[in-house]
């Protein structure tokens, strides 16, 4: 093992270390390509990236075999933009004797989405492009050419033994995540230092420029999405180009991001982080003052998700004809903010809410929130029915009008009207129908109108509503 620094610098070490750690990946450390990051990894977190009960394994990077292990231990995430059009890879030193760093990298994502990228990681929908599990022959791994032995990265395999995968090859404003594991102190919690390298053609052609360093600049973070109720999320004004010498840090919150401060949370010469507690959503930001006048600012949008719950059913599209087994389309409406998909009657999960050729009677909805913060149950609900016009002459078909499936509600009542207001019928769950007289006088052919009211106890299913409820008499 060879020993890169010496006392003094493993004081500037020491310093850096614990400004270039993240054990999350909602606060992944932005890095440039313009010098080594040099970085200690101590424990996993806040939060468990990888759920714990659902996802085993991501990429080469498994869970351990005992029932307290998960993906990650002793962990730092980093995220980087790609400057430029070209080649890229990393080495990844082990600056101790008993350290063995594994890596899994993530990519490339388009920051234009606004998607969850780490959502997208923990869940499994995002796999590693890059990845090493494997023992370490020497003191480095990573992507490219291993600097200690010029052994060249191999393509990477799920499941190979490489300790160095082939170069990344990288197109202007791709965004990448990297994981960054050490394996021999997995459940002794003990930091561990390293080095974080990049390597590759672009490097070689400007390091200032293969990697966006704007991105550092932005240094409290990417924007983070939660859910309701995960931990607190610690924001960092440490890892600013302010320098050391600080004369003041005001932290502000804009609570529905509108351009406008609503407060100010804290302020002082000490007040390197803030703490967000879930579920104060807002955009959020940082002015950094050093004793030279120099003010540095960052701003982060913190957005916290609940779980998704159904509000309501709507009827959009009615029967085109008097078949009363003819579909209807319908809309499922959420309740509160999140990034929906739904499936109904246990089909294939859409985005969109609206659903076409839905029967009437009962069906089922699932609502999943696609950042992670849940999935509900199969949820009933009843699509009540009625035919688009019906034709009273006594030949024994549709010479009744009717709602289907009304024998499923609680208490129900169906008023019928003209097209002046006038009410003509009053049926219930045990009428047959209306049969188009008034009176016992018959009606003429035109449009009716009708309002169904029911009794809704908290155990009942939910009734999709229709909003046209109008129908025809044909004589």
């Amino acid at each position: 093992m060879r020993t890169l620094f010496s006392a003094g610098c493993f004081l500037l070490f020491s310093i850096w270390a614990a400004a270039q750690n993240s054990p999350d990946c909602r606060s992944a450390i932005p890095v440039c390509a313009d010098a080594p990051i040099l970085s200690q990894a101590d424990g996993s977190g806040d939060i468990d990236d990888f759920d714990p009960d659902n996802i085993r394994q991501s990429g080469c990077l498994e869970k351990g075999s005992i029932s307290s292990a998960n993906i990650e231990h002793n962990t730092s995430w980093y995220v980087f933009r790609a400057g430029t059009d070209g080649q890229i890879g990393f080495d990844i030193e082990a600056l101790s004797d008993t350290a063995e760093w594994d890596f899994a990298l993530y990519g490339p994502f388009d920051q234009t989405t606004g998607q969850n990228f780490c959502g997208l990681i923990g869940d499994g929908t995002a796999q590693p492009i890059r990845c090493n599990y494997e023992v370490n022959t020497t003191s480095f791994t990573g992507v490219g050419v291993n600097p200690e032995n010029g052994q060249v990265g191999a393509p990477f395999v799920k499941g190979s033994q490489n300790t160095y995968d082939e170069w990344l090859d990288v197109r202007a404003g791709e965004v990448y995540y990297l994981l960054i594991n050490n394996f021999n102190t997995n459940f002794d919690g003990d930091p561990e230092p390293f080095s974080l390298t990049f390597t590759g053609s672009s490097v070689d052609a400007d390091q200032n420029t293969a990697l966006d360093c704007t991105l550092r600049d932005e240094f409290l973070g990417l924007d983070i999405i939660a859910c309701e109720g995960d931990p607190d999320i610690v924001l960092s004004a440490r890892n600013s180009p302010a320098g050391p010498n600080i004369s003041n840090i005001t932290w502000s919150v804009d609570t529905d991001d509108d351009g406008t401060i609503d407060n100010v949370l804290a302020s002082g010469p000490a007040e390197f982080e803030y703490t967000v507690a879930s579920p104060n959503s807002g955009r959020y930001f940082v002015s950094i003052e050093n004793t030279l006048g120099q003010i540095y600012s960052d701003d982060i949008l913190i957005t916290f998700y609940g779980v998704p719950q159904l509000d309501e059913v709507i009827v959009i599209d009615d029967l085109v004809n008097s078949d009363q087994t003819d579909p209807y389309n319908i809309e499922i409406v959420p309740l509160g903010d999140g990034d929906f998909e739904y499936s109904l009657n246990g089909g294939d999960f859409q985005d969109d809410p609206v659903f076409r050729d839905v029967p009437p009677g009962i069906n089922t909805v699932v609502i999943n929130d696609k950042n992670g913060c849940g999935t509900t149950e199969p949820i009933e609900f009843l699509v009540v029915g009625y035919p688009k016009f019906f034709t009273p002459n006594g030949d024994s078909r549709n010479d009744n009008w009717q709602v289907l499936g009304i024998e499923q509600l609680t208490n129900p009542r169906v008023y019928i009207f003209d097209r002046f207001g006038k009410l003509l019928k009053q049926l219930d769950g045990t009428t047959l129908g209306w049969d188009g007289t008034f009176n016992g006088r018959p009606m003429p052919s035109s449009d009716y109108w009708f309002r169904l009211d029911y009794d809704r106890d908290q155990q009942g299913v939910v009734v999709a509503r229709s909003v046209r409820r109008h129908f025809s008499l044909v004589r």
